[in-house]
């Protein structure tokens, strides 16, 4: 029997254009030695297709470390499992902030998100992390968020699924951060996808395959799918090539983003789709 394809995302974001080409090609280092934090409902660490790569980071939660939900394992494997994800040799740190439903106080995103500014410097390796969640405006989140990019972390974050004005949302409203709405296979915007100026980039977050808690996978829907294949590709980068600033990395996969791809009700939202054709480096074809 040959392999399955790739999901249809890792395909997408390694072709240019339709039609899906079967296969996915990404950069041999693969986010080695890059650490991404996913600051959702928990990971399950031991799930096979983690390869020992995925740990507990902290929980600011009451019910343990454990994904009780499922997201968090989901946005895990986009970013960096070994069929599913983006990069697929990242270190993948869980930083629990939602509970067995989903919900989460404000304290304990702020907490999560404080944890990872201050850990990520002490590591001596290069981060970025992922934030799958979101609701109305919040001075406090967004403060957080700008100070852990500042602290040198890239953070990708979902523009929110009430197909509104991603501005009106935290932590999609952060300017410093990469804000990414969704789109299907047919390259056009999720009908419930956030849009407007505050996109940075568009990503595939429709019918995606990854990982799921029970230790096998699911397919779901949302831009919290399509945040996580934006973080897989600063993984992939953050590997490849020196940036001064997360501020660059966002700057660089903008430039070398598929432009005006996308069709749709996209009012002002840039149109930019997420390419993963990192610095030209050294590729390896999947699977």
């Amino acid at each position: 029997m040959s392999p399955a394809p790739p999901s249809w995302g890792l395909q997408r974001i390694s072709n240019r254009d339709l039609p899906l080409s079967k296969t996915y090609v990404y950069p041999d280092s693969a986010g080695a030695n890059v650490d991404a934090y996913i600051i959702d409902t928990g990971v399950l660490i031991k799930h096979p297709e983690f390869q020992g790569r995925a740990r507990v980071g902290k929980s600011f939660t009451d019910d343990g470390d454990a994904d009780g939900n499922g997201h968090g394992t989901h946005v895990a494997g986009t970013i960096g499992s070994i069929s599913y994800g983006v990069a697929k040799k990242v270190n993948l740190i869980a930083v629990k902030v939602l509970d067995a439903r989903g919900s989460g106080t404000i304290s304990a995103v702020l907490g999560g998100i404080d944890w990872v500014a201050k850990e990520a410097p002490k590591s001596g390796r290069k981060s970025v992390a992922n934030m799958s969640l979101g609701g109305g405006k919040s001075r406090a989140m967004e403060d957080a968020v700008k100070a852990a990019i500042k602290a040198g972390v890239v953070f990708a974050v979902a523009a929110g699924n009430s197909a509104g004005d991603a501005c009106k949302v935290s932590p999609a409203g952060v300017a410093e951060a990469i804000t990414v709405a969704a789109s299907d296979k047919n390259d056009r915007l999720a009908s419930f996808s956030e849009w407007g100026s505050c996109v940075d980039v568009i990503a595939p977050g429709v019918d995606i395959t990854s990982t799921w808690n029970n230790g096998k996978i699911n397919t779901i829907s949302g831009t919290s799918m399509a945040s996580p294949h934006v973080a897989g590709v600063v993984a992939l980068a953050l590997a490849e090539g020196n940036f001064s600033s997360p501020a660059a990395v966002e700057h660089y996969l903008k430039s070398v983003s598929s432009k005006d791809r996308i069709t749709g009700s996209l009012r002002s939202t840039p149109n930019n789709f997420l390419y993963n054709n990192v610095l030209g480096s050294t590729e390896r074809i999947f699977p």
